[in-house]
């Protein structure tokens, strides 16, 4: 290892994380907890690990996290992302790897925009004839 921390963002909805990567024994810490506490549900967990698992380089790193905005879901996944870029750029050989598992895609989704004159995105107003 030539540079010592990588450091990459990763984002999903409103979710931005900013991920600091360095050679260790893969300890994940999220907003200065463990992942483990940070996402309590197993399913949240295994997005977090899911680009370890996928390049088979689990306990090889350990990773530090920022993450601000949106909802558990979302940072979730930017998170993920973010270990995503991470990982390709230390080693440039994972990058196929994640792309065909769709790890390596910035997700565009985001919420419409409410539109004047109705009461969300897409709703209307109830529509009266008389």
């Amino acid at each position: 290892m030539s540079m010592e921390i990588i450091n990459t963002l990763g984002r999903r909805k409103t979710s931005v994380a900013r991920v600091y990567m360095k050679p260790g024994k893969g300890e994940i810490t999220v907003n200065k907890r463990d992942f483990k506490v940070f996402f309590p549900v197993a399913t949240l967990q295994a997005k977090v690990q899911q680009s370890f698992a996928v390049t088979e380089t689990s306990g090889q790193y350990d990773v530090t996290v920022n993450v601000h905005g949106g909802g558990i879901n979302g940072q979730a996944e930017a998170i993920r992302l973010g270990i995503a870029r991470a990982l390709v750029k230390i080693n440039e050989e994972h990058k196929p790897l994640l792309k065909e598992k769709g790890l390596m895609t910035r997700d565009p989704r985001m919420v419409e925009r409410k539109k004047p004159g109705q009461p969300g995105a897409r709703k209307k107003f109830q529509f009266s004839k008389r």
